[in-house]
């Protein structure tokens, strides 16, 4: 397994296809590309601070994964790619340079190598401890062992009619997995005794009825992808691996955490909603990923600006990534809108309406770099190209009307912020 970082290029229509949030070929490849080499350097780093070196154990899971990889590159390729790997991975390195203890999760390590022989099919032999009476194994599920102590693992632990083994749900079609088993399916506090600021809270596992529910809804969703825009559908199958249901009560539609890419916490909702949230969530994947390799802005994270579709102010980036989602999303409901979905015009004027009145701010910056203002100018053409498909009658007057409405109420809610409204 290599682990240098690689160098990427992206190139001028690469870069507009990818602000203009419009699916692309070369544009889905390098966010693949640049997550898979953020791994693979993560977790070179996590064996290079493992404490004094790779230790016995550490150095044995490793030999393990490295066989099995020999054996099934893909497989292995799916585990160690899999979200919850990347969350223990940035967990665990933080945690071994922390000065509150050793890494306990650095053990987790055995259990993404037995994953993955699993998966490759290889013979071997692999002595675990659970935690919690659990031992999670990415891509596949959990184990339950009947006893407490060490669990000795080897090619045939793996079973899913065996009551111990409880794998992972597959959600229907796409081969994504709606994650509720996987305990670094998000990521936990820095420090066992500081809760996690806004963070957000993902579903129990599941009973049988929920998941049939996701099922339907997952399905439905894909299906109202495919009628309404097939390039986004596509996206959505190529960049999502897992689905990570968000507990009862949230407010949150849906959230993507850098820490688990290609993933998505989502909430339980109607297919039309569900549709929408994926295409938002994805686009917030799609620009993180993009940031790993080119520098849009200098900004810092003071929260200065005004983003239509939330009442607190925004830092830059926040803005930038709110108005890139929010921009895919009127490009989708306006496809929506002219197959006929009931309700979708006024989804896609309202939509549209706010990113026109984000775009300025983005547009004006300072601390935009080069391909900075190269993107948000893409951006900007893509919005104005939805003048050519306007809305039937005042639609569009009508929620730009509100879009201003709502700002001169955020002005006397900030004064003090009203001069960074126009960038």
């Amino acid at each position: 397994m290599t682990a240098a970082p690689a160098a990427f290029t992206v190139t001028p229509p690469v870069l507009r296809a990818l602000a203009c949030t419009e699916p692309s070929a070369e544009g889905t490849r390098l966010i693949r590309d640049v997550r898979r080499s953020k791994r693979l350097v993560l977790l070179r780093a996590v064996l290079d601070a493992a404490p004094g070196g790779p230790a016995a154990e550490t150095a044995e899971h490793w030999a393990l994964l490295e066989e099995a990889e020999r054996r099934d590159p893909d497989a292995v390729r799916d585990v160690l790619h899999y979200p919850s790997t990347g969350v223990w991975a940035e967990e665990t390195l933080r945690r071994l340079h922390a000065p509150y203890g050793p890494a306990a999760e650095l053990a987790h390590l055995g259990a993404v190598a037995a994953a993955a022989a699993l998966r490759a099919r290889i013979s071997f032999t692999l002595a675990l401890r659970p935690r919690h009476g659990r031992l999670a194994l990415p891509t596949l599920g959990l184990l339950r062992p009947d006893r407490p102590g060490p669990l000795v693992l080897t090619e045939h632990s793996w079973d899913p009619d065996d009551p111990a083994t409880l794998p992972l749900h597959a959600l229907p079609g796409g081969g994504a997995a709606l994650d509720d088993l996987d305990p670094y399916r998000t990521p936990g506090p820095p420090h066992p005794a500081v809760p996690p600021a806004g963070s957000v809270r993902p579903a129990r596992r599941l009973t049988p009825k929920g998941h049939k529910r996701w099922d339907t809804q997952w399905s439905g969703a894909l299906t109202l992808l495919q009628r309404y825009d097939t390039a986004r559908a596509g996206e959505t199958v190529d960049l999502l691996r897992s689905v990570v249901p968000l507990a009862g009560g949230s407010r949150s539609h849906g959230a993507t955490l850098p820490a688990a890419a290609g993933s998505v916490l989502a909430r339980a909702q109607a297919p039309p909603a569900l549709a929408a949230t994926l295409v938002h969530e994805v686009q917030h994947g799609k620009l993180g990923a993009l940031t790993e390799v080119l520098t849009l802005h200098t900004a810092d994270r003071t929260p200065r600006h005004w983003a239509p579709w939330r009442t607190d102010p925004r830092p830059l980036e926040g803005l930038l990534h709110g108005a890139y989602a929010h921009l895919a999303l009127a490009g989708y409901w306006q496809r929506a809108a002219l197959y006929g979905a009931r309700g979708a015009w006024a989804q896609h004027a309202r939509i549209r309406a706010q990113v026109a009145a984000a775009l300025p701010a983005l547009l004006a910056h300072p601390a935009l770099t080069p391909a900075g203002r190269a993107f948000t100018g893409a951006m900007a053409e893509a919005e104005g190209a939805m003048d050519d498909l306007p809305p039937p009658g005042d639609q569009h007057a009508a929620a730009r009307r509100s879009v201003e409405r709502a700002r001169r109420a955020w002005c006397e809610a900030h004064p003090e912020l009203a001069a960074f409204l126009d960038g």
